[in-house]
């Protein structure tokens, strides 16, 4: 019996007290496991990667998945992220002595269409991610796929569903979990080790979304399919102008700031900093949750009537935000676009405890139980204990776990099922916000109670041809 059927049985003997962990379930079928042997024995180290989405984001995800597989297929709706993508895989390949065909797409199901291709990445808009993701579970592919994971509630709801039913393993590229200097991992280890005592609220900063002026319509670019972008999202015209220096558009690196596409900074950056926040908090797990979502104020750049923009030729989504998150146990978490304090907050997350208090960004993890480690450090494996067994040694340390658990079958560190959970939080914001009134949430059936309109939007209609199905 090879090691890899023997890590899969020992995993599932200890299915539940890894669930008890990392507070979600974990299934892997005997049919995956005898398909995952096979096809094992029949490759190389190397697995085989086909990259989905290849914009600007790819630029960093690509070449990541590349220090561990080899990349033979790319696919873009936009002819010239594709070729150029091609190009850019075939010269790292080639500086690395790897001499692979690199294959280019317009139709993702292609390259799901490939037996030999084992892994997709997944690096489209916001608004396609649900789809290509189940399509690519239930076509036997592992899935990284960058945040936010989706576009609606119901799209995490179908993800997590169709990741049990496959057992395929499914990074999200929170890459906070992993890297940043490991300042996030340490914060969730001062949490974990008292060193704040018991969690009395949570302060989110993550910055609000930029405006435009009226974008003209405009020629669809040589090379971009803007039907086939668009997907499940309403048939709109193609909008594209300057101001000043800058490119204002509904489409690529733009798509950040439009309800059909995205969700403006609640998830862009939600994605990041609520993740952190309710994983310090332990609130990360099947039927767990926020209570109630009560909209502070919020700035859009556009009228809404019943939630929805009246207007289609300027970003939509909020520029200044504040919504309380309020959880069963009397934590409440602020979401803001910003926060200002003695500790230069500006951006990231306030944990504050019944014995301190810490701020934790990208740059800095500081506060009076920060300066105390330097006298009454943290156990020496109190890092590799958040992280699951072995701290991350590497910059590319989230690719890596994803890979490695690729291997082992086990769950990856930014899984999708505790993401899902705390990206609820960030849809439910967004909804608040553009109903303006307060929601009652109920995490367990996951639905917004005595609120029909809210709750209709815990979904979206897809165009026809589009949807999506589990």
């Amino acid at each position: 019996m090879s090691s890899r059927s023997t890590d899969r049985r020992s995993f599932l003997k200890t299915s539940a007290a890894t669930a008890a962990a990392v507070s979600v379930p974990y299934f892997y079928t005997s049919q995956t496991a005898q398909a995952d042997e096979q096809k094992s024995s029949e490759s190389n180290d190397r697995p085989l990667v086909g990259c989905i989405g290849t914009g600007s984001r790819w630029n960093a995800v690509g070449p990541n998945a590349m220090q561990l597989g080899d990349v033979v297929a790319v696919c873009d709706v936009d002819a010239n992220h594709a070729n150029g993508a091609k190009k850019k895989v075939t010269d790292i390949q080639s500086k690395k002595g790897v001499e692979r065909k690199v294959d280019v797409y317009e139709d993702y199901q292609k390259v799901l269409d490939r037996d030999d291709i084992e892994i997709v990445t997944i690096v489209t808009t916001d608004h396609w991610h649900s789809k290509i993701a189940i399509d690519a579970m239930k076509a036997g592919k592992d899935v990284y796929c960058e945040k936010p994971l989706t576009l609606t509630i119901d799209e995490g709801k179908k993800i997590c569903q169709v990741a049990k039913e496959t057992g395929r393993v499914f990074q999200v590229g929170t890459q906070q979990r992993s890297e940043m200097g490991l300042k996030f991992l340490k914060a969730i280890a001062l949490i974990r080790d008292g060193r704040i005592g018991d969690i009395e609220h949570i302060a989110v900063a993550i910055g609000g979304s930029p405006t435009s002026n009226s974008i003209p319509v405009a020629e669809v670019p040589n090379g971009l399919n803007w039907e086939k972008w668009l997907g499940q999202a309403p048939l709109v015209d193609y909008r594209w102008g300057k101001e000043g220096k800058n490119a204002k558009t509904r489409c690529h690196y733009e798509f950040r700031w439009w309800y059909e596409y995205s969700g403006g900074k609640l998830t862009d950056w939600g994605a990041h900093h609520v993740d952190i926040a309710q994983w310090g908090l332990d609130q990360t797990g099947e039927g767990q949750g926020p209570s109630s979502i009560e909209p502070i104020y919020a700035k859009h750049p556009v009228e809404f009537k019943d939630g929805m923009p009246v207007q289609d030729d300027r970003y939509n989504c909020a520029t200044n935000f504040h919504v309380k998150a309020a959880f069963d146990n009397g934590v409440v978490m602020d979401i803001k676009d910003s926060h200002e304090d003695d500790l230069g907050f500006g951006n990231g997350i306030m944990f504050t405890g019944t014995k301190g208090r810490f701020l934790v960004n990208r740059g800095k993890l500081v506060g009076a139980p920060v300066d105390e480690l330097k006298e009454n450090p943290l156990p020496e494996d109190a890092i590799a204990q958040v992280y699951g067994g072995k701290a991350p040694a590497s910059r590319n340390a989230h690719m890596a776990n994803f890979f490695e658990c690729v291997k082992t079958r086990k769950l990856p560190i930014s899984d999708v099922f505790t993401h899902h959970r705390a990206l609820t939080t960030c849809h439910l914001s967004n909804i608040a916000i553009r109903l303006n009134r307060s929601l009652k949430w109920d995490p367990k059936s996951e639905q917004i109670v005595g609120d029909d309109q809210a709750n209709a939007m815990l979904s979206r209609e897809a165009r026809q041809g589009y949807e999506v199905t589990v």
